[in-house]
């Protein structure tokens, strides 16, 4: 698995989002990104995060970033879980893992005592060269805009 950390180049990527639309790291420079990981579309934490930063779209947009979501589903799934709660990012559908191993983002889990691959949920800011400013393991998903903005003191309310 991949160790990435703050002040590290972030991995280039590339893949294809809702829209069937391919979106790369390199095309990004110049803009601040949050990319963050995400297990599962229409699941209850997902859905909770998703909405949070949706919630706080125009807010990221002004301070100069962009939304970006990534998980192994595929793009039909990201197109209704975008519809149904009208997200106004790209989410990319990372259906051969690539990214998320790419980011340390796929990974054995443990639950009730089972050992299984999956995704771990966290999200990496990205700076305009594309260097990593900051990583969240411990995502707050009803509260992931005030936690990245907070560490930023960017002044979120």
């Amino acid at each position: 698995m991949a160790t990435i950390s703050v002040g590290d180049a972030a991995p280039l990527f590339e893949g294809v989002d809702q829209n069937n639309r391919t979106i790369n790291l390199e095309n990004l420079r110049g803009k601040k990104v949050i990319l963050y990981f995400y297990p599962k579309d229409n699941t209850p934490g997902c859905t909770a995060e998703a909405c949070n930063l949706s919630d706080n779209y125009q807010f990221w947009q002004n301070k100069g970033y962009e939304v970006i979501g990534v998980s192994p589903d595929s793009v039909q799934s990201h197109q209704k879980f975008v519809t149904k709660h009208q997200l106004p990012f790209s989410l990319i559908a990372d259906t051969e893992k690539e990214i998320l191993e790419a980011y340390g983002a796929w990974g054995l889990k443990k639950l009730y005592g089972r050992e299984y691959m999956g995704v771990i949920r966290k999200t990496f800011v990205i700076d305009e060269e594309g260097t990593v400013s900051a990583i969240f393991e411990k995502v707050k998903t009803k509260a992931h805009s005030q936690q990245i903005s907070d560490q930023f003191d960017l002044g979120l309310e």
